[in-house]
């Protein structure tokens, strides 16, 4: 079987505990080169995970243009993206880049321009796109399981260590960009539909130094066609907690967790004051996104959560800021997006247990 051959670029957290010993189960891709700064723990990955090509930053360029590679996993701090992935379409490789994609829409529209030109797929790392439990609690709303969708509601908050890139300004840090576009990509395909106008508040606790640069917490409410809101409160200052509730008119719908990769997805579904709960497995989520992309690339289709997919969050993202920094709701003009979450893009992988964290 042929696959799907990656570079990871980045060797940080999410790439040792999850991208690396996910795609190694896939089976349709495969890891040959490592991009770091960091030559000891590269090197140990390295041989970890049987690949023969390293790379530093400053060789980025030549990594691409070497023939080891198809693709790559682009998991730098935010304010890096557009250029690793720009980089890599015009050397004729596909990207799969984390979230959010860029730090704001001229970026992302810069990343989308590159891939379109090359030829290649850019694909926004939205993982719970290929989750079993995710997918089926966007069918059951399509199939009016609850009714109309009315509310959209969630909270989404663990503690950030002092010292994390995740507080860093000069990388578009903060618990909106880093988890809140959990919520609003979540919202945003519940519903269907693009939001028209944001309001929000953020707060932090006096006098803790790990909010010297960013917000501990973001209060959002999106308006949605119809009149529907979808609502989220995102924190790095509180305890660990992550669910979201679609309320309709016929039912409602909770999804605990909403957003993790460690733990499994719990459907609950309430209509008539009956409530069903459905519990699914703990799949790899990074196997099937790995899976599904490389599906995509070998296949000739273009990924569903793609460029576009990524931008319209970061244009919702960077109205949320404007209207917490006014104290004004602000207006979104979005275009409808084509495409949204389907079950047939299910991949259903068991957990990896063999991973190296250093």
């Amino acid at each position: 079987m042929k696959k799907v051959r990656y570079a990871v670029v980045g060797t940080g957290w999410i790439s040792q505990i999850a991208f690396m010993p996910g795609l190694a189960q896939s089976g349709n891709s495969e890891l040959t080169a490592i991009v770091s700064g960091n030559p000891a723990n590269a090197g140990k990955l390295a041989e970890f995970y049987g690949i023969k090509h390293i790379y530093s930053y400053d060789r980025y360029d030549e990594m691409l243009a070497s023939g080891l590679v198809d693709a790559v996993y682009i998991a730098l701090p935010n304010s890096m993206h557009a250029d690793y992935a720009i980089r890599a379409a015009k050397a004729g490789i596909h990207a799969l880049v984390e979230k959010p994609l860029a730090i704001d829409a001229a970026e992302c529209e810069a990343m989308i321009r590159a891939a379109d030109e090359a030829g290649v797929y850019l694909m926004t790392a939205y993982r719970l796109h290929t989750e079993p439990g995710t997918l089926e609690a966007i069918d059951i709303i399509r199939r009016g399981e609850i009714g109309e969708p009315r509310l959209f509601s969630s909270v989404f908050s663990f503690p950030v260590g002092a010292g994390n890139h995740r507080l860093k300004a000069a990388h578009w840090g903060g618990p909106l960009q880093d988890i809140g576009v959990y919520c609003v990509n979540a919202v945003r395909h519940l519903f269907g539909s693009e939001p028209t106008e944001a309001i929000a508040t953020i707060a932090s606790a006096p006098g803790d130094p790990r909010f010297a640069e960013v917000e501990e917490m973001v209060s959002a409410t999106l308006r949605f066609p119809g009149d529907r809101l979808g609502q989220f409160l995102v924190s790095f200052g509180g305890d660990d907690l992550d669910q979201y509730r679609v309320i309709g008119t016929k039912g409602q719908l909770e999804v605990s967790p909403g957003y993790r990769f460690d733990r499994a997805i719990s459907l609950r579904l309430t209509r008539g004051g009956e409530t069903v709960e459905r519990i699914f497995p703990q799949y790899d989520q990074f196997s099937g996104q790995s899976a599904y992309f490389s599906d995509c690339i070998l296949k000739g289709v273009r990924p569903e959560p793609d460029g576009g997919d990524g931008l319209a969050d970061v244009v919702v993202m960077r109205a949320i800021e404007e209207a917490a920094k006014t104290g004004r709701s602000q207006k979104i003009a979005l275009p409808p997006h084509p495409s949204h979450p389907t079950p047939d893009m299910a991949r259903a992988f068991p957990t990896v247990e063999r991973r190296l964290m250093l």
